[in-house]
């Protein structure tokens, strides 16, 4: 139950009541950036929440137990406040939100109702829903490690044990021609044979997707130049002389880890496991099934 300031109490027991909410979002770089359905911009928590992208939200469902509480978001995209390209890139990815009630009168007056994190975003050329999660939705998420055939160390990472910033696995390069919204020709990975890079990080250094992070489909090689396919469309386009680096690809697998990286020894799955065609195989008919070897 929430205890709320005596200042709130009185204007919610007057009968009257000039209350609004207040959502500040603080993204992976650190931003915050306050939104408000108020018809004015309100000063809560030292951060001044803008009514320019008339959000609004929907009801608020929370419970005693440890059901995850939820709201939507729902407002317009602006340049100034909240851009398509910025939701695009991942910035609000996994963003922490805290939800305020408040009288707008007397902003001091305000209590916090919900704290969590952005879920679901869909997003248009000109609107978008965020959904908001309650602290609770971390105890839904997976914890541990599975048996699994693959490898479930991130490549790099201190249980992998590479190191994924050396020059062997890491190259740099330039875009000299774009092919699609996905589909790139570069210079500067002429050391690196075709493959070395498929499933791997790609990081823009430059131009205007500068910071964005994407997964490469596909790495080949035309002559002196690689060819390059990327998972997902860019949030800006590409264009001749945009810089970036890349990460080598790991497809998790045993073979490769050996193979590829001479890192057998660090192989964080269990590649004997058996598969389900053995576990539901049958015994030879006329076998000697006695449980030993045949």
């Amino acid at each position: 139950m929430k205890t709320l300031p005596p200042g709130l109490a009185a204007s919610l027991a007057s009968g009257v009541t000039t209350l609004c909410r207040c959502w500040i979002l603080t993204r992976s770089d650190g931003q915050r950036l306050g939104f408000t359905d108020h018809d004015e911009d309100v000063l809560c928590d030292g951060v001044l929440c803008s009514a320019e992208s008339g959000a609004t939200g929907s009801a608020l469902e929370q419970s005693a137990g440890l059901a995850v509480d939820s709201l939507e978001i729902m407002g317009a995209l602006s340049s100034g406040r909240l851009a398509e390209a910025e939701l695009a890139r991942g910035l609000y990815d996994g963003a922490a939100v805290a939800v305020w009630w408040l009288d707008w009168t007397a902003p001091a007056h305000a209590v916090l109702i919900l704290s969590g994190t952005i879920g679901e975003v869909s997003r248009g050329r000109s609107g978008f829903t965020a959904e908001v999660r309650g602290l609770a939705d971390r105890l839904a998420q997976p914890r541990g490690r599975l048996y699994q055939r693959s490898c479930d160390a991130l490549f790099g990472d201190p249980r992998c044990g590479i190191d994924a910033t050396a020059a062997a696995y890491r190259g740099s390069g330039h875009v000299t021609a774009v092919r699609s919204a996905r589909a790139l020709v570069a210079a500067g990975l002429e050391a690196y044979r075709p493959d070395w890079f498929t499933a791997g990080r790609l990081v823009w250094a430059s131009g205007a997707n500068a910071g964005a992070v994407v997964e490469v489909r596909a790495h080949l090689r035309s002559g002196s130049s690689a060819l390059l396919e990327l998972w997902e469309p860019m949030p800006a386009p590409m264009a001749a002389g945009d810089t970036f680096t890349l990460t080598a690809g790991c497809d998790k697998s045993f073979t490769s880890c050996r193979a590829k990286f001479g890192n057998g020894v660090h192989f964080r799955g269990f590649p004997d496991l058996p598969g389900n065609d053995y576990a539901v195989s049958a015994s030879p008919a006329g076998a000697q099934n006695d449980g030993g070897r045949l």
